[in-house]
């Protein structure tokens, strides 16, 4: 088989790196906003957390073979605790971000998302004691000023479907930082595993409470949310392996684009001046954040 798609592959492997990680988080984005309308479209009739149960079940079956090929030995860990910590703020955050999407305008619940960028790097510093620059601060705080202008408080209070979506962007900024926490001892496989199934664990009992079966169409639509969830991560991952980031990050924000011209078209939904004027400024930011990061990580010692 390797034979024959070698050839296929070759000018594929010929293109730079970069480009072929642009490629891949184009693709992500696309793979992403596309699962935020089944999201949106199911989330009409069908419980979140339900939705998160096919999502993490989904997940289990797509990523099955790696399991199995890892084996027991590579799947024991000696950090149960941290996974599980990890499991429960990321679990937090996914029926947070499902919540978000199914009732809030597409383009804000992106938006809003992008801002655990922002919150990581709060994270990091709690977290990882990581030393934080002068630059670093001032872009963090322009993200955050990014957010305010998002949920634009004033005399009739916040969204508070908004507030929930900042809520899971920051547990989600939490449970990014953990996984570089794990990643020094483990491999991605046995996060990945310890996530879905722990997931699938989590959210079995909360879905059976609230449980509506699908109907006709409603079946692959559900499956869908786990399968382009899945295949979304599995671009991200392979974009930032072969790319810079400071290049390819960036790439990500077209999801924006997507999420607007799909809430539009299948929704009717036009983003207001605040929210583009909020997007702007937490994509600045966070793209300088990026751009920031990746020169501190090209300098020696």
């Amino acid at each position: 088989m390797k034979a024959y798609l070698d050839p296929l592959l070759a000018p594929w492997r010929g293109l730079p790196p970069n480009l072929r990680g642009i490629v891949w988080i184009t693709l992500g984005s696309v793979a992403f906003a596309l699962n935020d309308v089944l999201i949106k479209t199911l989330g009409r009739s069908i419980d979140a957390l339900e939705l998160a149960l096919f999502r993490y079940s989904v997940g289990v079956v797509i990523l099955s073979p790696l399991f199995w090929r890892a084996g027991i030995s590579g799947l024991k860990t000696r950090r149960l605790g941290l996974h599980a910590t990890r499991l429960v703020i990321a679990s937090i955050a996914q029926v947070g971000t499902l919540v978000s999407v199914i009732n809030l305008p597409l383009a804000s619940a992106t938006s809003l998302s992008f801002s655990r960028i922002v919150f990581t790097t709060i994270v990091a510093i709690v977290l990882l004691r990581e030393a934080v620059t002068r630059q670093r601060w001032w872009a963090t705080g322009f993200g955050f000023v990014g957010v305010i202008v998002m949920l634009r408080p004033g005399p009739d209070g916040i969204d508070p479907i908004a507030i929930v979506a900042v809520g899971a962007a920051m547990s989600f900024a939490v449970a990014n930082v953990m996984i570089r926490m794990l990643a020094s001892t483990e491999p991605a496989v046995r996060i990945l595993f310890y996530y879905h199934i722990g997931g699938v664990l989590v959210f079995l009992v909360p879905a059976i409470l609230v449980w509506r079966s699908p109907v006709g169409i409603e079946w692959p639509m559900a499956a869908g949310i786990g399968l382009l969830t899945t295949l979304g991560m599995i671009a991200f991952v392979r974009g930032f392996a072969v790319g810079e980031a400071s290049v390819i990050g960036p790439m990500e924000y077209t999801r924006l684009v997507y999420a607007a011209l799909l809430g539009l078209l299948i929704f009717g939904e036009s983003p207001d001046l605040w929210t583009l004027l909020g997007a702007a400024i937490i994509v600045a930011s966070t793209t300088y954040l990026a751009r920031v990061e990746a020169k501190a990580a090209r300098k020696p010692g």
